[in-house]
């Protein structure tokens, strides 16, 4: 029997543009948080001071088999080990076919030189796992994998507008929104589309910018200049991402931007004029509008991802789980997880460490992104 020999390697200037990386992400079931374009820009322009990149790279006879995109980070005196997040990726997954991935799995050897790559390290914790990712906790010797505080939402999109919105929405909640759809007419000329023009794309995203202020505060994440210029160059790159705006007599009052992967669109920024149109569900109106585009576009899924706001439901979305897994690499490590485990204020202490964005060592505006 043949014995499968894979070499790993920590590759912190791995280049997520190559065709290599290109190649083997159009065969894996990763996200488009995994998008070569994505984890370019987050390299990038995201990484604090305070993190240095972990990219492990696990290859067969020099073809591409896997890919982890890691940060080392620190909280405090932790040493931690997290997926490559700052807060404005929603699903977390290693790069890798399926077929690879079992190889990997079943070849302990393997396993042990990735899980030796990440030394030291006091944490290893991976969140916003899908119900469908590859069991990184067997690959990393974790704990069985734990649901996360918070569900993710998606709706499936028919073929037909008319037809999802009958059987998505309800009868009440669509004569609502017909009726606020009359009355924002009334207001002037409403235009809907998916904005490409670079010049119109940063118009709409300075009102977006302007419009969540005073809604979410400091901790708002366009209100960070790298974030903002983060999301700018991404809704650039019309390969990955959708923005959409709605404009009343040519100037923006709402926009949503998300990224587009293999028919499913995942909604991940958005803002709207409430203070000159809370009596109309701006919000509500643009997300039917969304939806009506993407059903134009083809796609197969409205993906609301994390979050358990409750409009979501108003279109159908149903709640699906999202995984944690975290295993300790040092005593101070085993003792900080019994700790905020058995201490209640304490857990309240560390929450920046816990919760699903974190607020220390990175950049100030990392809290607040829907």
């Amino acid at each position: 029997m043949e014995t499968v020999v894979f070499d790993v390697a920590v590759e912190p200037l791995f280049n997520f543009l190559s065709g290599e990386y290109a190649e083997l992400f159009a065969c894996s079931r990763a996200t488009a948080f995994q998008h070569p374009k994505w984890l370019d820009a987050i390299y990038r322009k995201l990484l604090p001071r305070t993190a240095a990149p972990l990219i492990i790279a696990v290859r067969r006879e020099g073809r591409l088999a896997m890919l982890l995109p890691l940060v080392r980070r620190r909280y405090g005196t932790l040493r931690v080990i997290e997926f490559a997040d700052f807060g404005v990726s929603d699903y977390a997954s290693p790069i890798a076919p399926d077929h690879e991935s079992a190889a990997i799995l079943s070849d302990r050897n393997a396993c042990a030189r990735i899980r030796a790559a990440m030394k030291p390290f006091d944490v290893l914790r991976i969140q916003k796992l899908r119900e469908d990712a590859l069991p990184l906790e067997r690959l990393l010797g974790a704990p069985d994998r734990v649901a996360m505080p918070m569900s993710a939402h998606a709706v499936p999109l028919a073929s037909d507008y008319a037809t999802w919105r009958a059987d998505n929405i309800s009868t009440s909640y669509r004569k609502e929104l017909d009726k606020k759809s009359r009355q924002l007419h009334r207001k002037g000329a409403i235009a809907f589309a998916c904005v490409s023009d670079p010049v119109a794309i940063r118009a709409t995203f300075d009102k977006m910018k302007e419009y969540r202020g005073p809604r979410f505060g400091a901790g708002d994440l366009l209100q960070n200049p790298a974030y903002f210029d983060f999301y700018l160059e991404v809704a650039m790159r019309d390969a990955l991402a959708r923005l959409y705006g709605l404009t009343l007599d040519g100037s923006p009052i709402a926009g949503v931007l998300g990224l587009s992967h293999n028919g499913r669109f995942l909604v991940i920024l958005s803002g709207f004029d409430l203070a000159n149109h809370k009596n109309q569900s701006l919000g509500s109106l643009t997300f039917e509008m969304v939806a009506r585009h993407c059903i134009e576009m083809g796609d197969t899924v409205l993906d609301f991802t994390i979050g358990d706001e409750p409009y979501k439901s108003l279109f159908g979305a149903q709640a699906t789980p999202v995984y944690q897994i975290s295993r300790s690499g040092s005593l101070l490590g085993a003792v900080a997880g019994i700790a905020v485990e058995q201490l209640p204020w304490l857990k309240n202490a560390a929450k920046r460490f816990l919760q699903l964005r974190p607020a220390a060592a990175v950049p100030a505006g990392e809290a607040t992104r829907t």
